[in-house]
């Protein structure tokens, strides 16, 4: 197995400290974001191998700043080693390293992204789209020739974006629309004159229209009219609290934003530390605030509704939105006798379960014929011999024999075939 150097990206909305706290570094001031571990483009985990197992080149470190890699890589089999990305390895050999199940499912890509994610501020209002949607949305965005770096392309990609967020600190998100009729209630409270027309929609169209025809509606108003709109309905969150508080507090951080509003449609969510939260294909969700562990499918289609400055396409938003109401489902792990905790979700693309190893206890076979990726958040574990910090992981290839022991809490992410 490999130990991973991993890219921490620096996004304006990442906590400053979270991810430096939990890997025990000096925050460098600026947004820590998120951490991925795996083998996306964008930023794949890199490894250190004898050099005739992969066919990555020379070392590279552009990809961004690198966690704290801690002591040296992997016992190196003779004296040509180097530097490779993950994504260079799989490729070099896809049937050894992920294993020929997945393979034949997936095809020879690693499909999930793991990461670390720290939110000091609210992330963009956002919807994923299912496989279909996904599949025809980017063929027709290839055939009318978007270039795939185009600030309005929405398609980035063919594949869908499910994804699991699991709390390492109390956790703040929005999560699905809540009934109509609480949300009328939430922005009636307010007392903005020029948010009761959203509120007699609310009240008197059946759920699923009702939903449509106000979020369109946040969407397509005046600019200027709304920021007004927005700053009084800050004003009254900030002196209401309670349950305004949230938005008050995204207010401040997007004034004038019409996704100010948006968010008032949706059910604000508090997880805590071992608890997670499932979000499908057309669920329109953001994460405001905390520390996780999230993996999603190897995607990066999102489509935007509010809280960023980037490209919100309206007409292919409210195609692939969900429109009806929901409660947030809290997922908490379900415990087997080997001591996996697992969190249940209906996708084949990753599998997140969690292992809480007690001072003592027996050392524990995760031996697969999957590729896996181990992550430490708390203690001192050992993968193999392989010692483990908090924010260090290692990449298992498929069918490699590895034993977990020592004390701490490890996660661990894999795909089902």
């Amino acid at each position: 197995m490999d130990r991973l150097s991993n890219t921490v990206r620096p996004y304006a909305w990442g906590s400053t400290t979270a991810i430096p706290e939990l890997l025990g570094t000096a925050p460098t001031g600026e947004p820590q974001a998120e951490m991925w571990m795996g083998a996306h483009p964008g930023a794949p985990s890199r490894l250190t191998r004898p050099a005739a197992t992969g066919s990555a080149g020379p070392a590279s470190s552009s990809a961004g700043p690198a966690t704290g890699s801690a002591g040296p890589a992997t016992g190196s089999a003779g004296p040509a080693t180097g530097e490779q990305t993950l994504t260079d390895v799989i490729d070099a050999d896809p049937e050894r390293e992920l294993g020929s199940a997945t393979v034949r499912t997936f095809g020879p890509r690693l499909p999930f992204l793991l990461k670390l994610l720290a939110a000091g501020a609210p992330l963009s209002l956002q919807v994923h789209p299912d496989l279909g949607q996904a599949q025809r949305g980017y063929a027709d965005e290839e055939r009318r020739g978007v270039p795939l770096d185009a600030p309005h392309r929405t398609y980035k990609d063919a594949n869908h974006k499910p994804e699991l967020i699991c709390a390492l600190t109390p956790f703040d998100g929005l999560c699905g629309f809540r009934r109509p009729a609480e949300a009328a209630d939430l922005i009636a409270a307010l007392g903005v004159d020029s948010l009761k027309p959203y509120v007699d929609l609310l009240r008197a169209s059946p759920e699923d229209r009702a939903l449509r025809e106000v979020l369109t509606a946040i969407l397509t108003a005046d600019p200027d009219e709304m920021t007004h709109t927005v700053a009084e309905a800050a004003e009254a969150a900030e002196r209401l609290g309670g349950a305004h508080a949230p938005y008050a507090q995204i207010a401040h951080h997007y004034p004038g934003d019409p996704g100010v509003i948006a968010a008032m449609l949706l059910n604000h969510v508090q997880l805590q530390p071992g608890e997670a939260m499932f979000l499908g294909a057309g669920v329109p969700h953001a994460y405001l605030d905390g520390l996780g562990v999230e993996i999603m499918a190897n995607s990066d289609n999102v489509l935007r509704c509010g809280l960023t400055p980037k490209h919100i396409d309206v007409p292919e938003l409210l195609r692939i939105v969900r429109f009806e109401a929901t409660e947030p489902a809290v997922l908490r792990p379900e415990a087997a006798p080997t001591g996996e905790e697992l969190y249940e979700t209906p996708v084949d693309e990753f599998r997140l379960s969690r292992y809480v190893l007690p001072p003592g206890g027996a050392p524990v076979d995760l031996t697969a014929a999957t590729p896996q990726i181990l992550l430490c958040t708390a203690g001192a574990p050992r993968a193999g011999q392989l010692a483990l910090a908090p924010g260090e992981s290692v990449f298992v290839p498929a069918d490699e024999t590895v034993e977990v022991a020592g004390t701490g809490t490890l996660f661990r992410a894999t795909v089902v075939v």
